[in-house]
C-alpha cells in the first residue's frame, strides 16, 4: 500500500515538473515574441520619423553615393577649413606684396595655420552634424534661427585651433574669422541640406555642388572678387 501511494506522488511530481518545464518554455516563445514585435514597433516608428515619405525612403534606398550627417559636415567643414583661411593669406599676400620681398618664411606659416584650420573644420564637423541633425527636426523658424549661433560655435573651434599656432592673438583673430564664416555657411548649407537628404542621408552628386558652390562663394567674397 505505501509502495502504491509512494509511485503516486512521484508521478505527480514527475507531471507537475513537466507541466512547469512547458509553461517555462512557453513563457520563453512568448517574450521572445513579444521583444521581436517591439523590436518591429520601435524600428517602424524610427522609419516614420526619419522619412517624411514612403517614397522618400524608396529614393533613400536608391542612393548610390549617399553621405551620412557625420561625413557631410566633416566633408564641409574640411572645404571650409581649407579655402577661406586660403583666400584670406591669398588676399594678405597681394596687397602686402610679399613675393616682392624677403619674408617668405610667413607662407611657411600661413600654410601650417590653413592646415590646422582644415583639420579643425573637419573633426569639429562630426559634433556640428549630430547638432544640426537635431536642428533640423525643428520647425523651420526655429532652425535658421539657431544655425548662426550653431556656426559661431564651428567656427570658433575651427578658427580658433588653425589660429594657435600664433598664441593668443592669431587664435582670437582666427576664431573671429572663422566665427563670422561658420554664422553664414552654415545656414546657408543646412536650408539646402535639409531639402535634399533623404532620412539622414544626403546625395554625393547633391553634396558637393552645393558644398564647393557656398565656399567658394565665400571666399571669393574674401579676395574681393
Amino acid at each position: 500500500m505505501e509502495t502504491a501511494r509512494t509511485q503516486v506522488i512521484d508521478r505527480q511530481l514527475t507531471f507537475e515538473a513537466f507541466t512547469t518545464a512547458g509553461a517555462n518554455e512557453d513563457d520563453k516563445i512568448a517574450e521572445k515574441r513579444l521583444n521581436n514585435l517591439l523590436e518591429i514597433n520601435a524600428e517602424t516608428r524610427r522609419r516614420k520619423a526619419m522619412f517624411r515619405s514612403e517614397r522618400e525612403e524608396l529614393e533613400a534606398a536608391l542612393m548610390s553615393n549617399p553621405y551620412s550627417v557625420k561625413r557631410t559636415f566633416s566633408y564641409f567643414g574640411l572645404l571650409l577649413g581649407t579655402f577661406t583661411p586660403a583666400a584670406m593669406f591669398a588676399r594678405f599676400i597681394i596687397d602686402a606684396r610679399i613675393f616682392q620681398s624677403n619674408d617668405f618664411w610667413i607662407l611657411g606659416v600661413m600654410f601650417v595655420i590653413n592646415l590646422l584650420a582644415a583639420a579643425g573644420g573637419y573633426y569639429s564637423g562630426r559634433l556640428i552634424g549630430r547638432i544640426v541633425s537635431e536642428a533640423e527636426k525643428i520647425s523651420w523658424t526655429q532652425m535658421i534661427l539657431t544655425l548662426p549661433f550653431v556656426g559661431i560655435l564651428w567656427g570658433v573651434l575651427a578658427g580658433g585651433a588653425g589660429g594657435v599656432i600664433v598664441f593668443f592673438f592669431g587664435a582670437f583673430f582666427g576664431a573671429a574669422l572663422g566665427a563670422a564664416v561658420g554664422s553664414v555657411a552654415l545656414p546657408a548649407f543646412t536650408i539646402f541640406h535639409r531639402l535634399l537628404k533623404r532620412g539622414d542621408k544626403i546625395e554625393q552628386k547633391h553634396f558637393l555642388p552645393l558644398a564647393y558652390g557656398i565656399t567658394f562663394i565665400i571666399s571669393a567674397f574674401i579676395l574681393g572678387l
